[in-house]
């Protein structure tokens, strides 16, 4: 239960379009105060920090403290957990669909009997 609520905590805060946007420039800039990942958006700077609590709550991301700055970086860990959901997903999906075209395969050719 508890994998299950994190992964759907984790997939409600990838889905907006700031929020994206806030970890994609993490990814590619690093770790960033949040003045910082807050100049190239048209919001106010308490709007951000929603967005970053959101992600921060998703264990997207993780916040330190340097002097009177908090800076903000990517949780790779919580990445990983989405992406091995995503793998074992992708695998039960490829085994249904392997499994669909050898049925497929088998019906073909028994029609293909019939016919002649």
């Amino acid at each position: 239960m508890q994998a299950s609520q994190s992964l759907t905590q984790t997939f409600a805060a990838l889905g907006d379009p700031t929020r994206l946007a806030i970890l994609s420039r993490l990814a590619s800039e690093g770790e960033q105060t949040v003045q910082e990942i807050a100049a190239p958006f048209a919001m106010s700077l308490p709007a951000v920090s929603q967005h970053l609590k959101v992600l921060e709550h998703a264990g997207l991301i993780a916040r330190g403290r340097d002097g009177q700055t908090r800076p903000c970086r990517l949780n790779v860990a919580r990445f990983a957990e989405a992406s091995r959901w995503f793998d074992h997903t992708r695998a039960a999906w490829d085994a249904r669909f392997n499994r669909l075209e050898k049925f497929l395969a088998t019906t073909e050719t028994k029609d293909d009997d019939h016919e002649r």
